[in-house]
């Protein structure tokens, strides 16, 4: 079965499980004491921290493993911002940050610190200018990633970090998504990442801070990795995280032109063959193994099952298939279609023909959902009377995505040119989709307006 959600977790690399499987015989011990076993157990500890210092391009006392991804972020945000609490209390990240940067923005923002957000282009990438305009007097950490993980965009990380240093600013890099790939552009003062995202095993983080940047943890001291992440080390975890990485940056520049051809291949091929598709995010300055699409008149939840019934396992920024019923926030902050998306993340090794076996059953998947939701087959229809209506109200309340946009779709013809039509909706998908539909679809989108229940959505057809 096809596993194209390398973005979410990576399949253990081999190296990872061989070292894993090692470091459990030989790696049991504490690496605090004196005696062989701990000595032993030091040894591999400090070859791991190494081996990671090296990709990550720091030194080894600069950096510490933590319990995952998220740890680090928190740790590194909490820590950058105490230690700096006398410059101010203000922080600045992207609009499309991982969710842990923004949980953490969220924590400060509530104990009285101010935050910043930074919004992107519509391919999911800051403007260096405007991140710098977002910098204050009072700045005490600023935060970009090096490249999203829901479509795959890379940022400017070096001019960032640049005007960042010019202000006297630590830049905080999540780089979970780009650290398998090579290493990140100078300018960074700290950075986090996670294993199970280049193939090492879940539960490993690291958090790098730069010799010179006031950082101060927060909560209980502790007497391991600095005092920057309590509790015991998973050593054979650890020993597994830094060798795979070692090993799959040896691998990286030939698996990301071979990947990077396949991903090529999905944009086009998608484009051509699905009618009513936008595919989202930077087309060259990107991740080369992850490629993110929406297709109009779907419901995702529904395009991953049937997906999924064919054997293959990707994800989605869809509001239809999260908890929340709210769209991805960094497709929101982009300003694109969010429903029907799909995101495809290759992991190494993915074989050319089960890309293409993708390519050949998603056009009928993507039509079997449409048929079934109703959804228009003419991008327009005609008037179906000589006086048509000067304008029209759909009631869509109660209804989620994608049938507001289909509702939508199906009386647009009904009013004149020049006329509108008003669609009556209490799905959060629903701000980001009409507007995203209207520029699909040639029509203008005149605005959001207050109702009784929900919003007012009105569209003018210009065509």
């Amino acid at each position: 079965m096809p596993y194209f959600d390398a973005a979410s977790a990576a399949p253990l690399h081999p190296v990872a499980r061989q070292a894993l499987l090692a470091a459990l015989d030989e790696g049991w011990a504490d690496p605090a004491r004196l005696y062989r076993e701990g000595r032993r157990a030091r040894l591999l500890l400090d070859a791991a921290r190494e081996a990671a210092a090296e990709a990550v391009g720091c030194r080894p006392d600069e950096l510490v493993f933590t319990s995952s991804g998220t740890t680090a972020v928190h740790a590194g945000i909490a820590g950058a911002l105490s230690g700096r609490r006398r410059v101010g209390r203000h922080l600045a990240h992207s609009a499309v940050e991982h969710s842990s940067v923004l949980h953490a923005a969220a924590a400060h923002e509530a104990d009285g610190g101010s935050v910043t957000e930074v919004p992107v282009d519509r391919s999911g990438a800051v403007d260096p200018a405007a991140y710098g305009d977002a910098l204050r007097a009072d700045t005490a950490l600023a935060c970009l990633q090096s490249a999203n993980h829901e479509v795959g965009t890379e940022q400017p990380v070096a001019e960032v970090g640049a005007l960042c240093a010019e202000a006297g600013v630590p830049l905080l890099v999540d780089a979970a998504q780009s650290l398998g790939w090579g290493p990140v552009p100078a300018g960074w003062s700290l950075l986090t990442a996670s294993a199970h995202k280049w193939g090492g095993p879940a539960g490993v983080g690291l958090l790098a801070v730069r010799k010179g940047v006031r950082f101060a943890p927060r909560g209980p001291a502790g007497e391991r990795e600095s005092g920057r992440a309590p509790g015991f080390e998973n050593l054979p975890a650890i020993v597994a995280a830094a060798a795979s990485l070692r090993a799959a940056r040896a691998e990286a520049a030939a698996e990301a032109v071979r990947l990077r051809a396949l991903v090529d291949r999905v944009r086009s091929v998608v484009a051509e063959r699905v009618p009513d598709v936008e595919v989202v995010g930077d087309p060259e300055r990107r991740l080369p193994h992850l490629v993110t699409f929406s297709c109009l008149y779907v419901d995702g939840e529904t395009l991953l099952h049937e997906l999924d019934r064919r054997e293959f396992s990707v994800s989605s920024g869809s509001s239809c298939t999260s908890s929340t019923l709210t769209p991805s926030h960094v497709l929101r902050a982009m300003g694109v279609l969010s429903e029907g998306n799909i995101r495809v993340s290759l992991p190494p090794g993915t074989a050319g023909a089960d890309v293409d076996r993708f390519l050949e059953v998603l056009p009928g998947v993507v039509a079997e959902v449409r048929e079934r939701l109703g959804a228009p087959a003419a991008p327009l229809s005609p008037p179906r009377s000589p006086a048509p209506a000067a304008s029209l109200v759909v009631d869509a309340l109660g209804r989620r995505c994608p049938i507001p946009v289909i509702e939508l779709a199906k009386v647009i013809g009904e009013v004149p040119v020049g006329a509108t039509v008003t669609v009556l909706a209490d799905d959060e998908a629903a701000r980001l989709d009409i507007p995203a539909w209207c520029e699909m679809r040639g029509q203008e989108y005149v605005g959001e307006e207050p109702a009784d229940r929900g919003s007012a959505y009105v569209v003018r057809r210009l065509g």
